[in-house]
C-alpha cells in the first residue's frame, strides 16, 4: 500500500511531535537525491530551525572493532534510563564495489533501540570522506527538533582523513584498545589530537590491568599535544561496555566538558565556526557536483584525461583548460 504523501506542514508538526515515524521519513527526505525533495527538505530545515541547537552532540570515533556500537549502546542506554532523549546517528561503511551498506546498527543495538526514548538512524557513509554521511548534519538538526537532547555520533572508523566529525560536535570521544600494538603510535599525529577525552574500551576480565596501564601511557602523552579546545585539558578514562563498569564517569566528563563550553562562551563560538565550514563545504560540493555533470565538461574530459596521462599535456594546463571552459559557458 502506497504510504500517503507529506506536506511540508505534515512533516514540521510530526517531526515537533516527536513522531518518530515522520522524523525517519523527514529525514529520509533530507537523504534524498531528488531535485523535489530536497526543495521541500530546505523548506522544513528552515522552519525546524528556530527549534534546533540544544543537544549536546557527542561524536564517537576508534578504529573498526573498538566497540563503537556496543559502546554506543550502554552510554545510550545509561542516558534512557535517566530520562534522556537520545538520537543515534551511525554511519555505515559503503561497499566501494556495489556502493551498498548493510545499515545493520538497530540489530547490534537491540536494548538501546527498543527504548521509548531512544531514536537510532543508521546511514551508509557512500563516498563521503571524515567518515560520516553526507546529510548528518542535517539528521542531527531534525533530530534536534524533534526534542532529543543528547545527539551521538557514531563514525565508520578513524584515519587521516576521517575528522570531519569534529566539525558538528561539541565533544569528540576516541575509543582505544589496550594491547591492541604500541599504544603510543600516532599520538602526535592524526585523530587523537582532535579528541576531547580518550576512552581505553573492553577494560573488563583480565584485560582490567592492561587497560590501566594503557590510560596512564595515553595520559602522561596527552601532556605533550596542544588541546584542540582551548581551556580544556583532555582526559583519559576506562570503561568496559559490557558490564558498563566506567560509563557513568564517560558521561560525568562529557557533562563538565559541555558546562565548560557553555560558561565560557567557547560553545556558541564553535558552533559558529562549524556553521561556517559546512556552508564553504556545502558550497564545494554544489560546485564539484555541476563541475562534473556540465555538458561541456562531460564532452571534452576524457580527451583531457588521455592527454594528460600520455604526457602530451601538463596537469596544470589540462584543469585550466577545463575551469576556462566550465566558467565561460
Amino acid at each position: 500500500m502506497k504510504r500517503r504523501q507529506l506536506s511540508t506542514d505534515d512533516y514540521v508538526r510530526g517531526v515537533l511531535d516527536r513522531d518518530r515515524a515522520i522524523l525517519a521519513r523527514a529525514i529520509t527526505l533530507i537523504e534524498s537525491q531528488s531535485s523535489v525533495h530536497q526543495e521541500q527538505a530546505q523548506e522544513v530545515l528552515r522552519l525546524l530551525l528556530p527549534h534546533t541547537g540544544k543537544a549536546i552532540r557527542v561524536g564517537i570515533t576508534g578504529v573498526p572493532g573498538v566497540g563503537k556500537s556496543t559502546f554506543i549502546e550502554a552510554l545510550g542506554c545509561y542516558l534512557c534510563d535517566r530520562d534522556h532523549w537520545v538520537a543515534v546517528l551511525a554511519v555505515d561503511p559503503s561497499s566501494q564495489v556495489s556502493k551498498g551498506s548493510i545499515l545493520g546498527d538497530k540489530t547490534r543495538m537491540e536494548c538501546l533501540s527498543n527504548a521509548a526514548n531512544s531514536f537510532i538512524r543508521p546511514s551508509p557513509a557512500g563516498i563521503t570522506l571524515g567518515g560520516v554521511a553526507r546529510k548528518t548534519r542535517e539528521t542531527m538538526l531534525m533530530c534536534e527538533a524533534a526534542g532529543f537532547d543528547v545527539i551521538l555520533v557514531e563514525t565508520v572508523g578513524v584515519g587521516q582523513s576521517e575528522v570531519t566529525v569534529r566539525s558538528m560536535v561539541d565533544c569528540m570521544l576516541l575509543l582505544m584498545l589496550a594491547g591492541a600494538g604500541d599504544e603510543l603510535q600516532g599520538i602526535k599525529k592524526g585523530i587523537i589530537e582532535l579528541a576531547d577525552a580518550l576512552v581505553i574500551n573492553k577494560a573488563d576480565g583480565d584485560n582490567v590491568q592492561q587497560a590501566q596501564s594503557a590510560r596512564q601511557e595515553y595520559a602522561r602523552a596527552l601532556h605533550y599535544l596542544v588541546p584542540f579546545t582551548a581551556g580544556w585539558e583532555p582526559q583519559v578514562l576506562t570503561c568496559s561496555s559490557i558490564t558498563s563498569e566506567g560509563i557513568p564517569e564517560v558521561w560525568a566528563l562529557v557533562q563538565n566538558f559541555y558546562q565548560s563550553l557553555t560558561s565560557s562562551g567557547r560553545l556558541s563560538e564553535q558552533r559558529q565556526v562549524q556553521l561556517r565550514e559546512w556552508l564553504h563545504t556545502l558550497i564545494a560540493d554544489e560546485l564539484t557536483q555541476r563541475f562534473y555533470t556540465h555538458p561541456v565538461i562531460i564532452s571534452q574530459l576524457p580527451e583531457i584525461e588521455i592527454a594528460v596521462t600520455s604526457a602530451s599535456m601538463p596537469v596544470s594546463t589540462a584543469a585550466n583548460t577545463l575551469l576556462r571552459a566550465f566558467f565561460t559557458e
